[in-house]
């Protein structure tokens, strides 16, 4: 039995049908993990993910992206501890291949981590987590989120601005190059100038951009949703014109983002939810085009904002009026090709 998260009574209250349900869909941006007790929902393993993906869209395949689950309590050198959250993933992937859980492909492609700051050094820790994935690994994501503002949240061990621009992590990042492993790059919109240059720093790297890049909706930027996207529109707009980046489109219901949704009485139904985030998604849309774009849900993170159910139909509302061709590229076929599956 899957555990329930503790918003889940507030979510109950609004209920959809799946549109177009037989819509084959690859979830690129999911985490699993337990103890998580700051989260919404404190465990969300194989029974979790599972109870949201039968909810009615679907969901033929996934791919994990790295949360700081599971590390090696110890390792063989520093820096390898983050392989053991490769392995803990690699197995529940394992279980869901047998197929006794159903014919989605859960962690069919699989993003860990690793601190790139280690320079040269840091292919050895690539190569353990290529070994660990199971012919699943795909690629590494290292934050870069960080604020001045004790508001905002930094990420996992983002200590300073500028991480991607640092000399020794740049040394580490052409380790991705030479393995063909791609880069998730996740930082705040203030900082999206930065994946810019490191996009033209190694052409040959594919990066894709998680989560627009974060707009930030708090502290220093809450109350200016309309100073936010104008800052934040033409460097979209610049980095698409890097052609080895790709763009996710999803994860801007977090309360880092500032809309609210958590506080209210009752949460979003997909027609809302759309509405009022719709601008982001359109405009990297039009910049980077379908085949460069993909819908990601970021669970459980954007669960304590609507269901997963409401966050599909959202996107569907979305782009109910685009061709199939389209539709097949944002839901499926950007992120089957970008992570190989």
């Amino acid at each position: 039995m899957s555990a329930q998260s503790s918003n889940h009574q507030w979510l109950s209250q609004v209920v959809e049908e799946a549109l177009e349900p037989d819509l084959p869909i690859c979830d690129p941006h999911h985490h699993l993990w337990e103890f998580r007790y700051e989260r919404v929902a404190d465990r969300y393993l194989l029974d979790e993910i599972l109870a949201d993906l039968d909810a009615g869209h679907n969901i033929v395949s996934t791919v994990f992206i790295e949360c700081g689950a599971a590390y090696k309590q110890s390792a063989v050198s520093a820096g390898h501890e983050v392989v053991g959250e490769t392995e803990f993933v690699n197995g529940i992937a394992a279980m869901s291949n047998s197929g006794e859980y159903g014919s989605c492909q859960i962690a069919a492609g699989i993003i860990g981590t690793a601190e790139l700051e280690l320079g040269d050094a840091v292919g050895d820790i690539l190569d353990a987590h290529v070994a660990a994935g199971g012919g699943r690994f795909r690629g590494i994501r290292t934050q870069a989120t960080w604020d001045a503002s004790e508001a905002v949240k930094n990420g996992r061990n983002v200590l300073a601005p500028g991480r991607f621009l640092d000399r020794d992590f740049q040394r580490g990042f052409a380790q991705l190059g030479a393995r063909n492993l791609s880069f998730e790059a996740w930082c705040y919109h203030p900082q999206l100038a930065d994946v810019i240059a490191l996009a033209n720093a190694f052409p040959n790297v594919q990066i894709i951009l998680d989560h627009f890049g974060g707009p930030l909706g708090l502290g220093p930027y809450a109350g200016k949703a309309d100073e936010v996207f104008a800052a934040w529109k033409p460097v979209m707009t610049e980095l698409a014109r890097c052609e080895n980046v790709v763009a996710k489109l999803g994860g801007i219901n977090m309360e880092l983002n500032g809309f609210g949704w958590h506080e209210q009485a009752s949460p979003p139904d997909s027609e809302t939810l759309m509405q009022a985030t719709r601008r982001y998604y359109e405009h990297t849309l039009d910049v980077f085009g379908a085949q460069r774009c993909m819908f990601e849900s970021n669970f459980p993170v954007d669960m304590v904002s609507c269901s997963y159910t409401v966050l599909w139909n959202s996107f569907k509302r979305l782009t109910a009026n685009y061709s199939a061709s389209e539709k097949a590229s944002l839901y499926h076929d950007t992120a089957a090709r970008v992570y190989r599956l």
